[in-house]
């Protein structure tokens, strides 16, 4: 068996990063700066765009959940 490891600081206890929320949000932000710089740019080529970016959020996420198990 695995010994417990004590993560705590003299905060509180530390948790793990939520990489498919984080990644997720950076896209939206990202895509919102794009869309008011530029507004110009058609919804055809941004909706695409969008999905590819929570895909890869998604993948992220997936592959850091595998590699901490």
């Amino acid at each position: 068996m695995r010994p417990e490891v004590d993560r705590t600081t003299e905060r509180g206890r530390l948790h793990r990063t939520d990489w498919m929320a984080l990644l997720s949000g950076v896209l939206f932000i990202a895509v919102g700066t794009v869309l008011i710089s530029r507004p110009d740019i058609e919804p055809v080529i941004m909706i695409p765009v969008v999905l590819c970016g929570l895909g890869f959020a998604g993948l992220v996420a997936i592959l850091v959940r595998a590699v901490r198990r």
